[in-house]
């Protein structure tokens, strides 16, 4: 068969599949990337049915989605809003970081990956979806509760985060040396300030630019200069990830509402075909070796994420219910998880199991944590009747004492 002609049938299959594991995750109230991944897996190397003609387009397409993914995360923000929720979440975020990057950076050192593979498994099993957390707290309409705020900021510092993180591990991924790392440190974080600067000074100019009342012209601008700055961020040695999401930071208005509307649709195609391609590229029968460590970290990080929520919405003021909520609602590893693991298997500076750890682990956060913020406060309710009829245990009742007070909307 024509190579071109059979690359169309295999990608046409794989976007129809991908509708309808999509529909399957909204059936079951779940985040559909868990699905995606498993759908890779399935038709990836190893497997029964190998998709190569698919591979090279799904590669490109998968850069795109990730370009996008951060893309429409810097719209969700103005540069204000971002130095506001640092003031105010570093020291959770301080916390969370310590929390959760200690447990795969421990994982990658007694597997024998080294410190490079410790700084992957690190921010792999540091930072929360964004994505996931936002689509839990809409669905269960949790906007106006008093955690809310609380898991956002925790959120925006971790993006911030990662604005830091990708730079130093794309330098280091690409062998540069220490000196060479911390000059492209340097370059990463000279490119950020001047950005938020503008943002803050200018943003109604960029924002000018790329906005017309006419949707195609502002649709092909704003992707336009999305690949743009993704690819010039990316020939400074700063990640194309992270120029996108200045990008949408320098957006604002009413340009950044239409600019996300017009583009979901594209992010949504791009950004499941990324995660198809991450699968693709992952061995299923290099899970089940690691499939023992990810269940480990699963655990693990779920409770470490549960203690940060916790901690921070306590120091918020909010009571114990809403204390909880915000823990579960950070459980959910994602996107940005894979696109961590993915750089590192890109650059063929890490071993392939690592990929198949970071699988099987966003496998089962991404399952996880949906599941327990929609529980967790039935079970919170639970312990209280069970506290109400004296069946609790004594231990039980002082920890819910502790944290009686705050508001009722955080209840």
């Amino acid at each position: 068969m024509d190579p071109i002609a059979l690359t169309l049938i295999e990608l046409g299959a794989v976007i129809f599949a991908l509708g309808f594991l999509a529909r399957l995750a909204g059936r079951i109230s779940m985040s559909p990337i868990p699905l995606y991944l498993l759908g890779g897996l399935v038709f990836g190397a190893g497997s029964v049915v190998d998709l190569h003609g698919v591979r090279e387009f799904a590669h490109l397409a998968g850069e795109i989605g990730v370009i996008l993914l951060l893309l429409l995360l810097g719209l969700e923000y103005t540069a204000k809003e971002l130095f506001t929720g640092l003031r105010r979440s570093w020291q959770a975020g301080v916390v969370d970081a310590v929390l959760n990057i200690i447990p795969g950076a421990v994982v990658a050192l007694l597997l024998g990956w080294g410190p490079l593979g410790a700084l992957v498994m690190g921010g792999v099993t540091y930072i929360s979806s964004s994505g996931i957390a936002a689509k839990v707290i809409t669905d269960l309409g949790r906007v106006g509760n008093r955690e809310t705020p609380t898991i956002l900021s925790i959120l925006v510092f971790e993006d911030l985060a990662m604005a830091i993180y990708l730079p130093i591990l794309t330098a280091m991924l690409a062998g540069v040396s220490w000196l060479g790392g911390l000059q492209t440190v340097g370059i990463s974080l000279a490119v950020i300030t001047i950005v938020l600067v503008i943002a803050l000074r200018h943003g109604h100019r960029v924002s000018k630019a790329v906005h017309s009342e006419n949707s195609e012209v502002f649709l092909l601008n704003v992707m336009g200069l999305a690949l743009l700055v993704a690819g010039i961020a990316s020939a400074m040695q700063v990640s194309a990830a992270v120029g996108a999401f200045m990008l949408g930071i320098a957006i604002s208005g009413t340009t950044a509402d239409i600019a996300s509307r017009l583009l979901e649709p594209l992010r949504d195609l791009f950004a499941a075909i990324f995660f198809v391609a991450f699968g693709l590229n992952t061995d299923p029968r290099s899970i089940p070796p690691v499939l023992g460590w990810a269940l480990l970290l699963a655990l693990v990080t779920a409770l470490t994420k549960m203690a940060t929520g916790w901690w921070a919405a306590a120091r918020a003021g909010v009571a114990v219910p809403g204390r909880a909520r915000a823990g579960a609602s950070l459980i959910a590893r994602g996107e940005f998880s894979i696109v961590i693991a993915g750089l590192a298997v890109t650059s063929g500076a890490v071993t392939d199991d690592l990929a198949a750890l970071a699988t099987a682990y966003v496998l089962l956060m991404a399952v996880i944590g949906p599941l327990a913020a929609r529980f967790i406060e039935p079970a919170v309710k639970a312990l209280r009747r069970a506290r109400r009829t004296g069946l609790a245990s004594p231990e039980l009742r002082v920890v819910e004492e502790s944290g009686g007070a705050g508001s009722t909307r955080g209840t």
